[in-house]
């Protein structure tokens, strides 16, 4: 202990003064602070923005729109987060609302069982059971390469990109279905409630979000999955050793990300009434840009429910206010890219700057006087 009016030992040659360093310290905890709060930042520039260049950008019809928009967006981000949470990528989501579509389409109009000559018309229960099973299914099948058959997971998931578009356009032959409003007499009618429904004021895509919001922030909080989840992504080998059901935990997040991406196939055919195969393109995309713009890291252990809704929100916002515009779709694509582009930069920027303050703080708990 060095007596008390003693001046301090001067710094070992070759390393900063202590000053200097817990001076470095501060500014790099400020800048990863605002790395933290990214999301919120742009949301807030977003708003600003676009409130001064369009003047509808901020009505109420337009929020609601957007709302609805976010919502569905939102549905597809929260599976990705948790495949994300485990280190891993899904690029199959925007093949499987498709397809989900396409399967919707297909039970609404009629299954032709040939076998027995019949022709069989679900209930609109059993065409939202069925296709969500058929989602889980795909991510089922992912989850299978990658853990028994050790396929990297974005080659997996983008060979499944292909398979569930191909079968989207097998099904239906490459046509849209238009007819799904069902019939009084078969008992199929409803399936536009889905998306179209409003209980108390609020669209029905809306409340099914906030459901899921709750159920995956439970999920990942309050029980064993959730911890085996982050201890998985943030690493493997020792939670492995730890006891974690390391392959059972990988193929359920994949299973979970394939039945929200039919959820969100069936929110957007049901909204529309329509079901076209083509469906969904690019929302994968959407959906890793909203997860990591929320703060989750792509190298896996780190994200936040909050912080993927808020993703969601800002890339709402984003591609609502350019349609606002009227900017063109060829420059739409460009800057969503762009966007996702200089989102995965931030993240690579964060964890070196978090490594970097890991070693700052160690010189200013080692230059501490015991």
């Amino acid at each position: 202990m060095t007596p008390q009016g003693t001046p301090p030992a001067p710094a070992p040659p070759g390393r900063p003064p202590p000053e200097r360093i817990a001076a470095r310290a501060r500014r790099l905890s400020l800048l990863n602070g605002l790395f933290e709060f990214r999301a919120l930042i742009a949301l807030a520039a977003l708003i600003v923005l676009f409130g001064m260049l369009t003047d509808s950008f901020l009505t109420v019809p337009n929020l609601i729109t957007m709302a609805e928009q976010i919502a569905v967006n939102g549905v597809v981000a929260l599976g990705m987060l948790l495949v994300i949470l485990k280190g891993g990528i899904d690029l199959s989501v925007g093949s499987v609302i498709g397809l989900s579509g396409v399967v919707a389409g297909e039970l609404l109009e009629g299954l032709d069982l040939g076998f027995v000559d019949v022709i069989a018309f679900p209930p609109v229960w059993g065409v939202i059971v069925l296709c969500v099973a058929v989602g889980m299914l795909v991510g089922l099948v992912n989850g299978v390469l990658i853990t028994r058959f050790e396929v990297a997971p974005f080659i997996a998931t983008f060979g499944m990109l292909y398979v569930a578009r191909g079968l989207a356009l097998l099904i239906s032959g490459g046509l849209t279905y238009t007819n799904l409003d069902g019939s009084p007499q078969l008992g199929n009618t409803g399936f536009g409630l889905l998306g179209n429904a409003r209980p108390l004021g609020i669209p029905a895509p809306i409340w099914i979000m906030i459901v899921l919001v709750v159920t995956v922030m439970l999920v990942l909080t309050r029980t064993p999955f959730g911890r085996w989840l982050y201890a998985a992504g943030g690493n493997e080998r020792a939670a492995e050793l730890s006891g974690v059901p390391i392959n059972r935990v990988k193929t359920v997040v994949y299973v979970i990300s394939g039945g929200c991406a039919a959820l969100a196939g069936l929110l957007i055919a049901s909204e529309l009434t329509v079901a076209a195969p083509q469906a969904g393109e690019t929302f994968e995309l959407n959906a890793i840009a909203a997860v990591v713009l929320g703060g989750a890291t792509l190298n896996g252990g780190r994200g936040t429910v909050r912080g993927t809704l808020v993703g969601a929100v800002v890339i709402g916002l984003l591609v609502n206010g350019l349609m606002l515009l009227d900017v063109s779709l060829f420059w739409q694509i460009l800057i969503k890219g762009s966007l996702i582009i200089f989102v995965v930069m931030l993240d690579q920027g964060q964890q070196r700057l978090q490594r970097h303050r890991a070693a700052v703080s160690a010189l200013v708990t080692d230059g501490r006087p015991d």
